[in-house]
């Protein structure tokens, strides 16, 4: 493997790791009402377990209400279950066919709660860029080793690796100010 490669390599493993990053954060309540809260929640659908946004239409009525209307009728009630039965504290509510899921309002305690955890969440991100950074160093001075690669294109090649890394930790560093930014606002 040359120099090149793990360049690329890192670049692309880096850009999946912040790609990862923010698919977490959007699972993380602000006060506004998002569908995509409500991806990770399964539901039973004739004996195997489904996202909700593939047994019904998820959509925003106002910001702070989602409505699921399933698209088979005896689905509603099993869809209301697991959401109630998951960990996001949503209190669903039955109109018919639809179901409306209300964001309840957040204290100001809990805004702070989920700021450690958004905070939590960015610094396994940072973690999973330095190991990265660390593999691809690893792998450089494995090709200097076998002398596939002067000590002179290792160097330049750190630094390089380095500059990546300190370019997806900024963007780290931004999304959780961004989400610390949402959820603190009221």
């Amino acid at each position: 493997m040359a120099i090149d490669e793990i360049k690329t390599n890192l670049q692309s493993k880096m850009d999946q790791s912040i790609a990862a990053f923010q698919n977490n954060l959007t699972k993380i309540r602000t006060g506004r009402a998002n569908p995509a809260l409500l991806d990770s929640i399964q539901v039973d659908y004739y004996g195997s377990m489904l996202p909700i946004s593939q047994v019904a239409n998820l959509s925003l009525l106002d910001s702070r209400t989602i409505s699921i209307q399933p698209w088979e009728k005896g689905m509603g009630a099993k869809i209301e279950k697991a959401i109630r039965e998951s960990d996001l504290g949503l209190n669903p509510a039955s109109m018919g066919d639809l179901i409306r899921v209300p964001m309840p309002i957040m204290t100001e305690e809990r805004r702070r709660e989920l700021t450690k955890v958004v905070r939590g969440e960015g610094e396994n991100a940072k973690v999973a860029i330095r190991n990265l950074r660390r593999d691809a160093n690893e792998a450089v001075k494995k090709l200097v080793k076998d002398k596939l690669a002067s000590e002179d294109e290792q160097k330049r090649s750190e630094a390089d690796i380095q500059k990546v890394t300190d370019k997806h930790i900024g963007d780290v560093d931004r999304l959780v100010a961004a989400k610390e930014q949402d959820i603190m606002a009221v």
